[in-house]
């Protein structure tokens, strides 16, 4: 793989080596649109690549310096996601612009670069993770259509299958212990959620991130016995 030059003036200074990668998709109508917002000063976004849906791979920051991807943001506890990250934007229109399936060609593409990055740093599998993972209030991307599972069975990321897990759903409005462990399990995954035993309206934006990239058969924000179970089932691999 040979990434195309398309330096972007965005950046500053890392504090220490990243041990992230996180996902995005581009969410305008072009990659043409998206490559100029993340190379325009103006706009103070950028990102490590753009992945293009043809598989053409840019590289507009240096993985050695912090770009500015991520904004508002927390996993397993740490707040600066930017700073301890590689940004892999993947062109596609999102739920605003017609959100559609990720082309083959972009998706080897992905998984190879994810592969290439992981060669010159440490990342864990538990650390590769999609925009709406490290800002569910906020964000949708890469969404339901990216292919996580094959993503995983390349080597990159965590996947579980767990078997059939009957168990009354909860959701918004509901209390008590059953809620309490939900939210704890979130927050043992890297999801901001600390436990309250309240299930309120941030608990199912982390329901619906995490389904999205767990359990993208079934969006609704509502933790049913099947997300429930993906959920014990992914820190049962030791996250």
């Amino acid at each position: 793989m040979t990434p195309i030059p398309a330096p972007s003036p965005n950046f500053d200074v890392r504090k220490s080596p990243p041990d992230m990668i996180v996902l995005h998709y581009t969410g305008m109508q072009t990659g043409e649109a998206a490559l100029a917002r993340l190379r325009d000063p103006e706009a103070k976004v950028s990102s490590h690549y753009v992945v293009e849906e043809d598989g053409r791979v840019f590289t507009l920051v240096a993985e050695e310096r912090r770009a500015w991807h991520a904004g508002v943001s927390s996993w397993k506890g740490e707040r600066d996601i930017n700073g301890r990250s590689v940004g892999i934007e993947i062109v596609n229109p999102g739920h605003e612009f017609g959100y559609r399936p990720f082309p083959e060609a972009q998706i080897a593409a992905v998984i190879d670069l994810v592969a290439e990055i992981r060669t010159r740093w440490t990342i864990e599998d538990g650390a590769i993770v999609g925009h709406s993972d490290v800002a569910p209030d906020r964000k949708q991307d890469p969404g339901e259509l990216f292919p996580w599972k094959r993503l995983a069975q390349a080597g990159h990321g965590l996947w579980v299958e767990p078997a059939a897990a009957p168990g009354q759903p909860i959701g918004e409005g509901e209390e008590g212990a059953a809620v309490f462990a939900l939210q704890a399990g979130f927050t043992r995954l890297g999801f901001d959620c600390a436990p309250s035993g309240t299930f309120d309206p941030h608990t199912t934006a982390v329901v619906t991130a995490f389904q999205r990239h767990w359990r993208p058969e079934k969006v609704d924000g509502i933790a049913d016995g099947e997300t429930r179970a993906r959920l014990i089932g992914l820190l049962r691999l030791g996250t």
